[in-house]
């Protein structure tokens, strides 16, 4: 039996972010032959509904305020709880994001259910779905199964393939009034410390550097290739603790987890914390001058040698391969 399932669409500097699409393909496989709706949330959103439905949403619930503007766990808990009202859904999936690990747990307390958290894949569909999730920093994976009441659970970006793109669907995009009241915290603007391009939780590539970096102009190589590739930069605890680069970068248990096709590790030891974040990469390069390093361990391919030789030429290299193929 078919389910209508939830699907929070999120949104950064207006334009939706790709882990919603991958939300909605999780969505369809818990709903089955049911019914994926799509919910966006802002001050102006509407507009993002069609792209949503493109993507496998067969409608769209829209709440709109000018309290909205900015993320706040009040503002977003009260106008998705006002969805879940309308809609009476069986099942609810949100991005494992910075704001899905947020709002997700004032949800599912208020709506008394579980969650499952930072799923990373999903097997079988419908009634008989099974999620799986890592445990343990990644060293182990555990599959969780919902036996009764609604099915919520948070998707880790870049693990599950969105569906293709179809903008011949159609699908309604209506918009529900829902009161935001009472508000404890009123954010009046947001100021970004992390670099301007490709969001690093969703980045395909990722190009990261350690204390070898030796310094924050260390970085500007790294930056380089990432520019070259369409990749995004990262850094390890080391290096942010070091001043080298803002902790908006870190990768690691207590920074961001990133799953990219590919991950190059430049002058990185391979602290436990550290793979903790990275380890599920599709392909790692790991670039140390020592052999012993940790990180050749978990490397698919590793380079012994000094980054700042290495990388230089990498980048050139690439140059290339792109100009021969465009």
């Amino acid at each position: 039996m078919g389910k209508k399932v939830l699907v929070l669409g999120e949104m950064r500097d207006g334009a939706l972010r790709n882990v919603s699409f991958e939300a909605l393909a999780a969505g369809r496989t818990i709903a089955n032959d049911g019914e994926v709706v799509g919910v966006l949330i802002g001050e102006t959103v509407a507009s993002q509904g069609q792209e949503l439905i493109a993507y496998g949403a067969d409608r769209v619930v829209v709440v709109e305020d000018e309290k909205l503007k900015h993320y706040s766990s009040d503002g977003f808990a009260q106008a998705f709880l006002a969805v879940v009202e309308a809609e009476g859904p069986e099942g609810i999936v949100f991005g494992h994001t910075a704001l899905g690990k947020d709002l997700s747990p004032r949800i599912a307390g208020k709506l008394g259910s579980g969650l499952i958290s930072d799923v990373t894949s999903l097997e079988g569909e419908g009634d008989d779905v099974v999620f799986v999730r890592p445990i343990y920093s990644g060293k182990a994976f555990e599959k969780k199964m919902v036996k009764e009441g609604i099915v919520f659970a948070t998707i880790r970006p870049n693990n599950i393939a969105p569906l293709e793109k179809d903008a011949s669907r159609s699908g309604k995009v209506i918009t529900l009034s829902a009161e935001i009241k009472d508000l404890r915290t009123i954010i009046k603007d947001v100021v970004r410390k992390a670099t301007e391009g490709v969001d690093l939780s969703e980045a395909k590539v990722v190009i990261a550097g350690g204390r070898g970096v030796k310094s924050e102009d260390g970085f500007k190589p790294l930056q380089e290739l990432a520019d070259v590739l369409g990749g995004a930069v990262g850094a390890s605890r080391g290096a942010c603790d070091a001043e080298y680069c803002d902790y908006s970068l870190q990768i690691g248990q207590t920074g961001k987890v990133v799953t990219p096709d590919l991950y190059i590790a430049c002058g990185i030891s391979g602290a436990i914390q550290h793979l903790a974040g990275m380890s599920n990469s599709k392909v790692i390069v790991a670039i140390n001058k020592d052999p012993e390093a940790n990180i050749f361990k978990v490397a698919d391919y590793g380079i012994v040698g000094d980054l700042f030789e290495v990388i230089p030429l990498l980048t050139e290299e690439f140059k290339k391969l792109k100009v021969a193929t465009s």
